[in-house]
């Protein structure tokens, strides 16, 4: 069975206060709906200070999934690790971990726009040491002991659900990123499919005498909407997938390398591409695909052309890839 995963980013160019709020409310009654209905994980993320209202605060909207489901896990992919207090977050996980009950899934990236380190006043230049603090700050946070922490003894509580801790993993695409991780045993997410990345990790992996695990997308990771007719899809709402597309290619430098990096400029381009796929019910299903991304509400999409997608994915995918 693929894992199954919805992802919201809450994206609205030029939304209204209560036109927010109402796709908020949707998100939650989607989630809901996907947890009723099988689909594996909720998947969400975090940028600040964006004009079109990307979602800045991926923890309080985990928070109100759990409270609408009571299976599907939330990943977080990513939490920009050093724009955080190491010690606020380590309890924001733990309180989600035990709300939950362990399904909290948090990667944890640096970013790479330096506009948002300038709005929270962190320097760009220290992202490295201040995310290995970070890292190595959560992972004694969550043991319940005392521990050393900038010149002082502190202790973290409550101690989260999760034995030995919330599943934490390490995003990114460099080697930086693959030696972080290693070094500190925990588990690697590379931001694309990077089988070299993934090779150079588990060489650290030895070289560091820890263990690990890797999460990577596979070759082909395509974001999903359902349709009956993908060519009217693509004409009506085309534009919704293209917005977030140059959302996206308009902060990644050539060194980025991610799942989603699209170069199209026009909606032919990136229907051709690839990146962003309309389907049918039934060339969903011929995919193949071990883990299948649907994105019901990528670029500000109509919330009901959303729920149509949703719908189909749940009701006319799913059950055909459990036979």
């Amino acid at each position: 069975m693929p894992v199954s995963v919805v992802r919201f980013n809450l994206v609205e160019p030029g939304a209204t206060p209560a036109s927010l709020s109402a796709r908020y409310q949707a998100a939650l009654e989607m989630a809901a709906y996907a947890d009723e209905h099988g689909i594996t994980t909720v998947q969400t993320e975090e940028h600040h200070g964006v004009a079109n209202n990307w979602l800045p605060s991926p923890f309080a909207f985990a928070g109100a999934v759990f409270g609408a489901t009571r299976q599907i896990a939330v990943t977080v992919s990513a939490v920009i690790g050093p724009l955080h207090d190491p010690l606020r977050l380590a309890e924001d996980i733990a309180v989600l971990d035990l709300l939950s009950g362990g399904r909290l899934v948090t990667v944890a990236g640096i970013g790479y726009r330096p506009e948002e380190y300038a709005q929270f006043d962190v320097d760009w230049k220290r992202r490295g040491r201040l995310q290995d603090e970070l890292l190595e700050t959560l992972v004694k946070a969550w043991s319940g002991e005392e521990f050393e922490y900038r010149g002082r003894t502190v202790r973290v509580t409550p101690r989260p659900f999760s034995d030995p801790h919330p599943l934490l993993l390490v995003g990114g695409s460099s080697k930086a990123a693959a030696r972080r991780a290693a070094r500190l045993g925990l588990p690697f997410f590379p931001s694309a499919h990077l089988p070299e990345l993934e090779a150079y990790y588990k060489d650290r992996l030895v070289e560091y005498g820890t263990e690990g695990w890797t999460m990577m997308p596979g070759a082909e990771t395509p974001l999903l909407h359902i349709a009956e007719d993908p060519d009217r899809a693509w004409a009506e709402y085309g534009a919704h997938f293209l917005h977030e597309a140059r959302t996206y290619a308009s902060w990644q430098s050539g060194e980025i390398r991610s799942a989603v990096k699209s170069g199209a400029t026009t909606v032919a381009e990136l229907r051709a591409e690839g990146v962003y796929r309309i389907l049918t019910p039934d060339e969903c299903v011929a995919l193949g695909l071990d883990n299948l991304v649907l994105h019901p509400l990528a670029g500000g999409m109509p919330v009901d052309e959303g729920w149509r997608s949703l719908r189909l994915f749940a009701e006319r995918v799913l059950p055909r890839l459990e036979e």
